[in-house]
Protein backbone atom coordinates (compact mmCIF):
# COMPACT_ATOMS: atom_id res chain seq x y z
CA UNK A 1 0.00 0.00 0.00
CA UNK A 2 1.79 3.38 -1.07
CA UNK A 3 0.54 6.57 1.32
CA UNK A 4 -0.11 9.62 -0.36
CA UNK A 5 2.45 12.29 0.12
CA UNK A 6 1.32 15.39 1.71
CA UNK A 7 1.22 18.93 -0.01
CA UNK A 8 2.71 21.55 1.20
CA UNK A 9 3.36 25.13 0.80
CA UNK A 10 -0.22 26.19 0.24
CA UNK A 11 -0.56 28.86 -1.65
CA UNK A 12 -3.73 31.57 -1.00
CA UNK A 13 -6.34 32.27 -4.21
CA UNK A 14 -5.31 35.96 -4.33
CA UNK A 15 -1.55 35.66 -3.89
CA UNK A 16 -1.70 32.91 -7.16
CA UNK A 17 -4.00 35.32 -9.19
CA UNK A 18 -1.74 38.20 -8.26
CA UNK A 19 1.49 36.14 -8.98
CA UNK A 20 -0.16 35.43 -12.63
CA UNK A 21 -1.16 38.64 -13.47
CA UNK A 22 1.94 39.87 -12.34
CA UNK A 23 4.00 37.12 -14.67
CA UNK A 24 1.45 38.24 -17.68
CA UNK A 25 2.32 41.76 -17.48
CA UNK A 26 6.11 41.11 -16.71
CA UNK A 27 6.50 39.14 -19.91
CA UNK A 28 4.56 41.64 -21.85
CA UNK A 29 6.83 44.41 -20.68
CA UNK A 30 9.92 42.28 -21.02
CA UNK A 31 8.73 41.71 -24.59
CA UNK A 32 8.49 45.45 -24.95
CA UNK A 33 11.70 46.64 -23.58
CA UNK A 34 13.46 43.52 -25.76
CA UNK A 35 12.97 42.94 -28.97
CA UNK A 36 10.01 41.62 -31.21
CA UNK A 37 9.90 37.76 -31.91
CA UNK A 38 8.95 36.35 -35.16
CA UNK A 39 8.21 32.44 -36.34
CA UNK A 40 11.78 32.54 -38.67
CA UNK A 41 11.52 30.17 -41.29
CA UNK A 42 13.18 26.44 -40.67
CA UNK A 43 15.95 26.87 -43.28
CA UNK A 44 17.54 30.24 -41.77
CA UNK A 45 16.46 29.23 -38.23
CA UNK A 46 18.84 25.89 -39.15
CA UNK A 47 21.85 28.58 -41.00
CA UNK A 48 21.73 30.71 -37.42
CA UNK A 49 21.99 27.75 -35.88
CA UNK A 50 24.96 26.56 -38.09
CA UNK A 51 26.77 30.05 -37.78
CA UNK A 52 26.28 30.43 -34.13
CA UNK A 53 29.52 29.81 -31.84
CA UNK A 54 29.73 26.19 -30.14
CA UNK A 55 26.94 26.13 -27.28
CA UNK A 56 25.19 28.93 -28.89
CA UNK A 57 22.74 27.13 -31.14
CA UNK A 58 19.29 28.00 -32.29
CA UNK A 59 16.57 26.73 -29.99
CA UNK A 60 13.33 27.24 -28.61
CA UNK A 61 11.12 25.65 -26.05
CA UNK A 62 7.08 25.09 -27.04
CA UNK A 63 5.02 25.75 -23.65
CA UNK A 64 1.73 26.19 -24.54
CA UNK A 65 -1.89 27.08 -22.29
CA UNK A 66 -3.11 23.73 -20.96
CA UNK A 67 -6.63 22.19 -22.38
CA UNK A 68 -6.71 25.37 -24.81
CA UNK A 69 -4.73 25.74 -28.27
CA UNK A 70 -1.01 26.73 -26.95
CA UNK A 71 1.87 28.94 -28.81
CA UNK A 72 5.15 27.35 -29.55
CA UNK A 73 7.89 29.89 -29.61
CA UNK A 74 9.28 31.66 -32.55
CA UNK A 75 12.58 31.71 -33.52
CA UNK A 76 14.17 35.31 -34.01
CA UNK A 77 17.58 36.89 -34.71
CA UNK A 78 17.64 39.71 -32.47
CA UNK A 79 19.82 42.24 -33.68
CA UNK A 80 22.78 39.93 -33.76
CA UNK A 81 21.92 37.93 -30.74
CA UNK A 82 20.51 34.72 -31.94
CA UNK A 83 18.00 32.70 -29.20
CA UNK A 84 20.29 29.98 -27.84
CA UNK A 85 19.20 26.09 -27.40
CA UNK A 86 18.54 25.06 -24.28
CA UNK A 87 19.67 21.23 -24.62
CA UNK A 88 22.22 21.78 -27.73
CA UNK A 89 23.60 22.83 -30.85
CA UNK A 90 20.74 22.52 -33.33
CA UNK A 91 17.66 24.31 -34.62
CA UNK A 92 16.01 26.34 -32.17
CA UNK A 93 12.64 24.94 -33.97
CA UNK A 94 13.60 21.21 -32.69
CA UNK A 95 12.95 21.76 -28.94
CA UNK A 96 8.92 20.93 -27.74
CA UNK A 97 8.00 20.42 -24.20
CA UNK A 98 10.48 19.24 -21.47
CA UNK A 99 13.03 17.58 -22.90
CA UNK A 100 10.85 16.37 -26.05
CA UNK A 101 11.83 17.01 -30.51
CA UNK A 102 9.81 17.64 -32.67
CA UNK A 103 10.33 18.35 -36.30
CA UNK A 104 13.09 20.44 -36.80
CA UNK A 105 10.79 22.21 -39.49
CA UNK A 106 7.86 23.60 -37.16
CA UNK A 107 7.13 27.11 -36.85
CA UNK A 108 6.77 28.20 -33.36
CA UNK A 109 5.56 31.51 -32.19
CA UNK A 110 6.48 33.77 -29.37
CA UNK A 111 7.41 37.02 -28.56
CA UNK A 112 11.16 37.23 -27.93
CA UNK A 113 13.57 39.24 -25.68
CA UNK A 114 17.21 39.71 -24.75
CA UNK A 115 18.92 41.59 -22.04
CA UNK A 116 21.88 41.78 -20.13
CA UNK A 117 22.63 38.49 -21.71
CA UNK A 118 20.03 36.64 -21.17
CA UNK A 119 17.35 35.67 -24.38
CA UNK A 120 14.19 34.35 -23.65
CA UNK A 121 10.48 34.49 -24.96
CA UNK A 122 7.44 35.55 -22.79
CA UNK A 123 3.62 34.29 -23.52
CA UNK A 124 0.11 34.52 -22.87
CA UNK A 125 -3.33 33.17 -23.27
CA UNK A 126 -6.79 32.81 -21.77
CA UNK A 127 -9.50 31.06 -23.36
CA UNK A 128 -13.58 31.49 -22.92
CA UNK A 129 -14.87 28.02 -23.94
CA UNK A 130 -18.53 26.51 -24.24
CA UNK A 131 -18.94 23.11 -24.53
CA UNK A 132 -22.02 20.62 -24.96
CA UNK A 133 -21.48 16.86 -24.38
CA UNK A 134 -23.83 14.91 -25.98
CA UNK A 135 -25.68 11.94 -24.90
CA UNK A 136 -26.71 11.04 -21.53
CA UNK A 137 -23.62 11.15 -19.24
CA UNK A 138 -23.10 14.81 -21.46
CA UNK A 139 -22.94 17.89 -19.65
CA UNK A 140 -22.71 21.58 -20.60
CA UNK A 141 -20.15 24.30 -19.25
CA UNK A 142 -18.50 27.50 -19.65
CA UNK A 143 -15.07 27.81 -18.83
CA UNK A 144 -11.86 29.61 -19.01
CA UNK A 145 -8.44 27.73 -19.13
CA UNK A 146 -5.55 30.25 -18.91
CA UNK A 147 -1.83 30.34 -18.73
CA UNK A 148 1.17 32.78 -18.41
CA UNK A 149 4.73 31.52 -19.60
CA UNK A 150 8.38 32.79 -19.37
CA UNK A 151 11.56 30.95 -20.39
CA UNK A 152 15.37 32.21 -20.37
CA UNK A 153 18.69 31.21 -20.85
CA UNK A 154 22.14 32.13 -20.96
CA UNK A 155 25.51 31.23 -21.61
CA UNK A 156 27.97 29.79 -18.61
CA UNK A 157 32.10 29.30 -20.04
CA UNK A 158 32.83 28.83 -23.13
CA UNK A 159 30.59 25.43 -23.88
CA UNK A 160 27.97 25.49 -21.51
CA UNK A 161 24.35 27.07 -21.46
CA UNK A 162 21.96 27.70 -18.16
CA UNK A 163 18.07 27.50 -18.96
CA UNK A 164 14.93 28.64 -16.70
CA UNK A 165 11.45 28.03 -17.25
CA UNK A 166 7.76 29.00 -15.33
CA UNK A 167 4.75 28.56 -16.61
CA UNK A 168 1.37 28.81 -14.23
CA UNK A 169 -2.26 28.92 -15.16
CA UNK A 170 -5.53 29.68 -13.67
CA UNK A 171 -7.06 26.58 -14.73
CA UNK A 172 -7.90 25.63 -10.89
CA UNK A 173 -10.47 28.91 -11.13
CA UNK A 174 -12.46 26.01 -13.31
CA UNK A 175 -13.57 24.14 -10.48
CA UNK A 176 -11.77 21.04 -8.99
CA UNK A 177 -14.00 18.70 -11.28
CA UNK A 178 -12.52 20.55 -14.73
CA UNK A 179 -14.76 20.74 -17.66
CA UNK A 180 -17.01 17.97 -19.40
CA UNK A 181 -15.04 15.49 -21.64
CA UNK A 182 -16.77 12.51 -22.92
CA UNK A 183 -15.05 9.31 -22.22
CA UNK A 184 -12.06 11.18 -20.67
CA UNK A 185 -10.92 9.65 -17.51
CA UNK A 186 -8.03 10.18 -14.63
CA UNK A 187 -7.17 12.01 -11.76
CA UNK A 188 -9.90 13.07 -8.54
CA UNK A 189 -11.75 16.39 -7.50
CA UNK A 190 -12.42 15.46 -3.77
CA UNK A 191 -9.70 12.89 -3.19
CA UNK A 192 -12.64 9.78 -2.90
CA UNK A 193 -14.22 9.54 -6.08
CA UNK A 194 -12.62 9.24 -9.69
CA UNK A 195 -13.12 12.10 -12.42
CA UNK A 196 -15.06 10.15 -15.52
CA UNK A 197 -16.24 11.73 -18.25
CA UNK A 198 -14.22 15.29 -17.30
CA UNK A 199 -11.15 16.81 -18.13
CA UNK A 200 -9.52 17.58 -14.81
CA UNK A 201 -7.88 21.45 -14.43
CA UNK A 202 -4.19 21.38 -14.55
CA UNK A 203 -1.95 22.40 -11.89
CA UNK A 204 -1.80 26.63 -10.97
CA UNK A 205 2.08 26.02 -11.66
CA UNK A 206 2.69 23.64 -14.46
CA UNK A 207 6.46 24.01 -14.62
CA UNK A 208 9.45 25.65 -12.72
CA UNK A 209 12.48 23.56 -14.45
CA UNK A 210 16.17 24.44 -14.79
CA UNK A 211 18.70 22.78 -17.55
CA UNK A 212 22.06 23.04 -18.14
CA UNK A 213 23.65 21.80 -21.69
CA UNK A 214 27.37 21.08 -22.79
CA UNK A 215 28.52 21.85 -26.06
CA UNK A 216 30.93 18.50 -27.00
CA UNK A 217 31.52 18.86 -30.32
CA UNK A 218 30.87 17.90 -33.46
CA UNK A 219 26.93 18.59 -33.12
CA UNK A 220 27.13 16.54 -29.89
CA UNK A 221 25.96 17.96 -26.13
CA UNK A 222 25.01 16.73 -22.87
CA UNK A 223 22.00 18.19 -21.02
CA UNK A 224 20.68 17.45 -17.51
CA UNK A 225 17.19 18.81 -16.93
CA UNK A 226 15.36 19.39 -13.47
CA UNK A 227 11.52 20.60 -12.66
CA UNK A 228 9.67 20.84 -9.38
CA UNK A 229 7.13 20.43 -11.52
CA UNK A 230 8.54 19.51 -14.86
CA UNK A 231 8.20 16.61 -17.55
CA UNK A 232 10.12 13.56 -17.62
CA UNK A 233 11.38 11.95 -21.00
CA UNK A 234 8.13 9.56 -21.45
CA UNK A 235 6.11 9.87 -24.92
CA UNK A 236 5.74 12.09 -27.10
CA UNK A 237 5.36 16.06 -26.63
CA UNK A 238 2.31 16.68 -24.88
CA UNK A 239 -0.94 17.29 -26.44
CA UNK A 240 -0.99 21.32 -25.80
CA UNK A 241 2.36 21.68 -27.12
CA UNK A 242 2.47 19.18 -30.14
CA UNK A 243 2.60 21.17 -33.47
CA UNK A 244 0.14 19.20 -34.90
CA UNK A 245 -2.66 20.05 -32.02
CA UNK A 246 -1.76 23.33 -30.61
CA UNK A 247 -4.76 24.87 -31.80
CA UNK A 248 -7.55 21.95 -30.47
CA UNK A 249 -8.58 23.31 -27.27
CA UNK A 250 -10.13 20.30 -26.15
CA UNK A 251 -7.84 17.74 -24.09
CA UNK A 252 -7.25 14.03 -26.00
CA UNK A 253 -9.26 11.07 -24.82
CA UNK A 254 -6.28 9.42 -24.27
CA UNK A 255 -4.42 12.16 -22.34
CA UNK A 256 -3.28 9.40 -19.66
CA UNK A 257 -2.02 6.78 -22.14
CA UNK A 258 0.51 9.25 -23.42
CA UNK A 259 1.54 12.44 -21.47
CA UNK A 260 -0.50 12.45 -18.47
CA UNK A 261 3.10 13.17 -17.01
CA UNK A 262 3.57 16.02 -18.34
CA UNK A 263 3.51 17.82 -14.71
CA UNK A 264 4.97 15.90 -12.18
CA UNK A 265 5.62 16.96 -9.34
CA UNK A 266 10.21 15.90 -8.94
CA UNK A 267 11.55 15.57 -11.95
CA UNK A 268 15.35 14.89 -12.86
CA UNK A 269 16.55 14.33 -16.62
CA UNK A 270 19.73 13.91 -18.18
CA UNK A 271 20.93 13.39 -21.62
CA UNK A 272 23.41 12.94 -24.78
CA UNK A 273 22.24 14.53 -28.13
CA UNK A 274 24.18 14.70 -31.76
CA UNK A 275 22.49 16.23 -34.75
CA UNK A 276 19.69 13.39 -35.76
CA UNK A 277 19.23 11.65 -32.86
CA UNK A 278 19.32 11.57 -28.59
CA UNK A 279 19.16 9.34 -26.35
CA UNK A 280 17.80 10.43 -22.15
CA UNK A 281 16.99 8.66 -18.85
CA UNK A 282 14.63 10.20 -16.22
CA UNK A 283 13.67 9.74 -12.17
CA UNK A 284 10.62 11.30 -11.40
CA UNK A 285 7.70 10.67 -9.19
CA UNK A 286 4.97 8.36 -10.19
CA UNK A 287 1.84 10.15 -8.11
CA UNK A 288 -0.39 12.53 -10.59
CA UNK A 289 -0.89 15.67 -9.09
CA UNK A 290 -3.88 15.56 -6.29
CA UNK A 291 -6.75 17.71 -6.35
CA UNK A 292 -5.60 20.35 -4.51
CA UNK A 293 -4.50 22.32 -7.76
CA UNK A 294 -3.27 25.93 -6.19
CA UNK A 295 -0.70 24.18 -3.87
CA UNK A 296 3.29 22.50 -4.20
CA UNK A 297 3.65 19.01 -3.65
CA UNK A 298 6.71 17.18 -2.23
CA UNK A 299 9.05 15.44 -4.69
CA UNK A 300 9.78 11.83 -4.48
CA UNK A 301 11.88 9.92 -7.08
CA UNK A 302 10.41 6.08 -7.13
CA UNK A 303 9.50 6.39 -11.01
CA UNK A 304 11.98 5.79 -14.41
CA UNK A 305 11.88 6.11 -17.73
CA UNK A 306 14.02 6.24 -20.83
CA UNK A 307 12.95 7.94 -24.25
CA UNK A 308 14.85 8.18 -27.87
CA UNK A 309 14.06 10.56 -30.40
CA UNK A 310 15.55 10.24 -34.43
CA UNK A 311 14.99 13.11 -36.47
CA UNK A 312 16.08 11.67 -40.00
CA UNK A 313 15.06 15.17 -41.96
CA UNK A 314 13.99 18.27 -40.94
CA UNK A 315 10.18 17.18 -41.79
CA UNK A 316 10.05 14.02 -39.64
CA UNK A 317 10.73 13.22 -35.73
CA UNK A 318 10.25 10.11 -34.00
CA UNK A 319 9.94 8.46 -31.04
CA UNK A 320 10.38 5.43 -28.59
CA UNK A 321 9.95 5.30 -24.73
CA UNK A 322 9.05 3.38 -21.89
CA UNK A 323 9.40 4.19 -18.12
CA UNK A 324 7.91 2.69 -14.92
CA UNK A 325 5.25 4.77 -13.07
CA UNK A 326 4.85 4.32 -9.75
CA UNK A 327 1.38 4.05 -7.93
CA UNK A 328 0.00 7.15 -10.71
CA UNK A 329 -3.24 7.11 -9.25
CA UNK A 330 -4.36 8.24 -5.98
CA UNK A 331 -7.45 6.38 -5.54
CA UNK A 332 -5.73 2.72 -6.77
CA UNK A 333 -2.49 3.35 -4.75
CA UNK A 334 -1.09 -0.54 -5.40
CA UNK A 335 -1.12 -0.14 -8.84
CA UNK A 336 1.86 0.65 -10.89
CA UNK A 337 2.49 1.25 -14.40
CA UNK A 338 4.64 0.23 -17.21
CA UNK A 339 3.81 2.58 -20.09
CA UNK A 340 5.48 2.07 -23.35
CA UNK A 341 4.96 4.74 -26.44
CA UNK A 342 5.60 5.02 -29.97
CA UNK A 343 4.42 8.13 -31.78
CA UNK A 344 5.87 9.91 -35.74
CA UNK A 345 5.21 13.50 -35.88
CA UNK A 346 5.67 14.89 -39.22
CA UNK A 347 5.92 18.72 -40.76
CA UNK A 348 5.91 20.08 -43.83
CA UNK A 349 6.12 24.29 -44.04
CA UNK A 350 3.24 25.59 -47.03
CA UNK A 351 4.82 29.10 -47.21
CA UNK A 352 4.42 32.22 -45.95
CA UNK A 353 1.84 32.47 -43.45
CA UNK A 354 1.30 28.57 -43.95
CA UNK A 355 1.74 24.98 -42.33
CA UNK A 356 1.04 21.37 -42.24
CA UNK A 357 1.71 18.93 -39.50
CA UNK A 358 0.84 15.77 -37.91
CA UNK A 359 1.09 13.51 -35.63
CA UNK A 360 0.47 9.53 -34.60
CA UNK A 361 1.24 7.61 -32.00
CA UNK A 362 0.29 4.26 -29.77
CA UNK A 363 0.38 3.94 -26.17
CA UNK A 364 0.29 0.75 -24.12
CA UNK A 365 -0.57 1.35 -20.24
CA UNK A 366 0.27 -2.51 -18.14
CA UNK A 367 -1.25 -1.78 -15.24
CA UNK A 368 0.43 -4.07 -12.26
CA UNK A 369 -1.67 -5.77 -11.25
CA UNK A 370 -4.06 -5.68 -13.81
CA UNK A 371 -4.62 -5.42 -17.59
CA UNK A 372 -2.86 -4.09 -20.51
CA UNK A 373 -4.17 -0.86 -22.48
CA UNK A 374 -3.94 0.33 -25.92
CA UNK A 375 -4.07 3.70 -26.68
CA UNK A 376 -4.09 4.90 -30.56
CA UNK A 377 -3.79 8.96 -31.77
CA UNK A 378 -3.91 10.39 -35.30
CA UNK A 379 -4.18 14.46 -35.12
CA UNK A 380 -3.47 16.79 -37.85
CA UNK A 381 -3.90 20.53 -38.72
CA UNK A 382 -3.63 22.86 -41.92
CA UNK A 383 -2.88 26.52 -41.16
CA UNK A 384 -2.97 29.45 -43.61
CA UNK A 385 -2.71 32.64 -44.58
CA UNK A 386 -1.63 33.22 -40.98
CA UNK A 387 -4.95 33.34 -39.88
CA UNK A 388 -7.17 30.30 -40.53
CA UNK A 389 -6.40 26.53 -39.00
CA UNK A 390 -8.27 23.50 -39.96
CA UNK A 391 -7.86 20.57 -37.83
CA UNK A 392 -8.97 17.03 -36.50
CA UNK A 393 -8.24 14.52 -34.45
CA UNK A 394 -9.09 10.36 -34.29
CA UNK A 395 -8.32 8.24 -31.12
CA UNK A 396 -9.23 4.90 -29.90
CA UNK A 397 -8.58 3.84 -26.48
CA UNK A 398 -9.28 0.80 -24.62
CA UNK A 399 -11.33 1.78 -21.49
CA UNK A 400 -11.52 0.42 -18.13
CA UNK A 401 -12.72 3.21 -15.90
CA UNK A 402 -15.73 4.58 -16.71
CA UNK A 403 -18.24 2.74 -14.21
CA UNK A 404 -17.80 3.01 -10.12
CA UNK A 405 -16.87 0.33 -8.24
CA UNK A 406 -20.67 -0.31 -7.23
CA UNK A 407 -21.38 -0.72 -11.10
CA UNK A 408 -22.04 -3.87 -12.99
CA UNK A 409 -19.68 -2.67 -15.58
CA UNK A 410 -16.83 -1.59 -13.34
CA UNK A 411 -14.33 -4.33 -14.18
CA UNK A 412 -15.32 -4.60 -18.20
CA UNK A 413 -13.03 -2.89 -20.93
CA UNK A 414 -14.27 -0.75 -23.77
CA UNK A 415 -12.83 -0.05 -26.97
CA UNK A 416 -14.47 3.36 -27.52
CA UNK A 417 -13.46 5.84 -30.91
CA UNK A 418 -13.55 9.52 -30.92
CA UNK A 419 -13.19 11.65 -33.93
CA UNK A 420 -12.96 15.25 -33.93
CA UNK A 421 -13.08 18.33 -36.50
CA UNK A 422 -12.08 21.82 -35.56
CA UNK A 423 -11.72 25.49 -37.36
CA UNK A 424 -10.09 28.64 -36.02
CA UNK A 425 -10.19 32.35 -37.41
CA UNK A 426 -7.30 34.91 -36.30
CA UNK A 427 -7.43 38.59 -35.73
CA UNK A 428 -4.44 40.39 -35.22
CA UNK A 429 -4.80 43.13 -32.79
CA UNK A 430 -0.74 43.72 -32.61
CA UNK A 431 2.05 42.03 -33.58
CA UNK A 432 2.06 40.60 -30.59
CA UNK A 433 -1.89 40.29 -29.66
CA UNK A 434 -4.04 37.90 -31.71
CA UNK A 435 -8.04 37.08 -31.18
CA UNK A 436 -9.22 34.31 -32.36
CA UNK A 437 -12.66 32.88 -32.66
CA UNK A 438 -13.31 28.67 -33.54
CA UNK A 439 -15.36 25.81 -32.85
CA UNK A 440 -15.21 21.83 -31.96
CA UNK A 441 -17.51 18.64 -32.99
CA UNK A 442 -16.92 15.16 -31.96
CA UNK A 443 -18.72 12.09 -32.72
CA UNK A 444 -18.07 8.58 -30.90
CA UNK A 445 -18.21 5.18 -31.10
CA UNK A 446 -18.52 2.54 -29.34
CA UNK A 447 -20.06 -0.72 -27.88
CA UNK A 448 -23.39 -1.66 -27.71
CA UNK A 449 -22.88 -2.68 -24.16
CA UNK A 450 -22.50 1.16 -23.36
CA UNK A 451 -25.64 2.75 -24.93
CA UNK A 452 -27.66 2.33 -21.78
CA UNK A 453 -24.86 4.66 -20.04
CA UNK A 454 -24.17 6.74 -22.99
CA UNK A 455 -26.94 6.99 -24.99
CA UNK A 456 -26.73 5.52 -28.67
CA UNK A 457 -23.95 4.84 -30.59
CA UNK A 458 -22.86 7.97 -32.89
CA UNK A 459 -24.01 10.76 -30.03
CA UNK A 460 -22.13 14.25 -30.75
CA UNK A 461 -20.41 17.05 -29.04
CA UNK A 462 -19.65 20.54 -29.84
CA UNK A 463 -17.46 23.34 -28.42
CA UNK A 464 -17.15 26.54 -29.51
CA UNK A 465 -14.00 29.63 -28.26
CA UNK A 466 -13.03 33.39 -27.98
CA UNK A 467 -9.23 33.22 -27.20
CA UNK A 468 -6.13 36.01 -26.69
CA UNK A 469 -3.12 35.04 -27.33
CA UNK A 470 -0.17 36.90 -26.34
CA UNK A 471 3.01 36.18 -28.44
CA UNK A 472 3.93 36.49 -31.98
CA UNK A 473 2.02 33.91 -34.73
CA UNK A 474 3.06 35.15 -37.43
CA UNK A 475 5.11 32.52 -39.81
CA UNK A 476 7.47 33.98 -42.19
Amino acid sequence: MHSKPASALAIPTRRIALALACAVQGGAALAQTGHEGHAMPPAAAAATAGDAAPGQGMTAHDMAGHDMAGHAMAGHDMGGHTMPALLGPYAMNREASGTSWQPESSPMYATMFHSGGWSGMAQANATLAYTDQGGRRGAAKTFVPSMAMVMGSRAVGEHGRLGLRAMLSLDPLMGRRGYPNLFATGETADGVTKLVDRQHPHDFVMELAASYSHDLGGGRAAYLYAGLPGEPALGPPAFMHRISGLDNPEAPIGHHWFDSTHITWGVVTAGFSTNLWKVEASAFKGREPDEKRWDFEMPRLDSWSVRAFWNPTANLSLQASTGHIESPEQLHPDEDEQRTTLSATWNRPLGPGANWATTVAWSLKDIRPGGSYNGWLAETAVRWADRHTVYARAERVEESELFGEDEPLHHDVFTVNKLSLGYQYELPVTSDLRLAVGGLASAYGYASALEPAYGRDGIKSFLVYLRASFGDRRIR
